[in-house]
């Protein structure tokens, strides 16, 4: 079977209260993840909102998630920001993911960021800004992988943030 990427939808409600039940306590990329979910509509409207720039907290821009599937599980979460603005060009850039835990090692971080770089460029990203902490070589692997070709890195509070650009 193979892996589609999605826009959130209520298909897919328990594939993604199991995907953040398995994240358990660790940081959860990217940060719709941090969503209330517990009225999943109103969790799916916010995010529909934040793809048309509605209803915005102050110092986003507007973003894109989808979820990469496989038949009704929920494998990963992207998502993708239309533009930038100074401080998510600082530290942030366009494209943030992750992998559920039971399905990292199998390459799917890296097609996801496959898709994730496609879904930039065709929003007018060009290039398209990739940043992942130092300490997360599975990642910067990953952006690699796709092109990504080291521009800088950045002290963010206490990490180490590597900026990269996929032109």
């Amino acid at each position: 079977m193979s892996h589609q990427l999605v826009l959130p939808s209520a298909t897919y409600e328990v594939s993604y209260r199991n995907y953040i039940h398995e994240l358990g306590g660790e940081e959860r990329y990217p940060f719709p993840l941090d969503f209330d979910h517990s009225d999943f509509a109103a969790m799916l409207q916010k995010l529909k909102d934040f793809q048309r720039g509605v209803n915005l907290p102050e110092g986003f821009v507007p973003s894109s998630t989808y979820w990469l599937v496989r038949g009704e599980e929920l494998i990963g979460v992207t998502n993708i920001r239309h533009y930038l603005n100074d401080r998510i060009r600082h530290a942030g850039g366009h494209i943030g993911l992750g992998i559920r835990p039971s399905a990292r090692g199998q390459g799917l971080g890296n097609l996801l960021m496959q898709l994730s770089i496609e879904k930039a460029l065709a929003l007018g990203a060009n290039p398209v800004h990739i940043h992942c902490y130092k300490d997360n070589p599975a990642s910067a692997h990953a952006i690699m992988r796709n092109g990504g070709e080291l521009e800088s890195e950045i002290t963010d509070g206490d990490k180490v943030v590597q900026r990269y650009l996929v032109k």
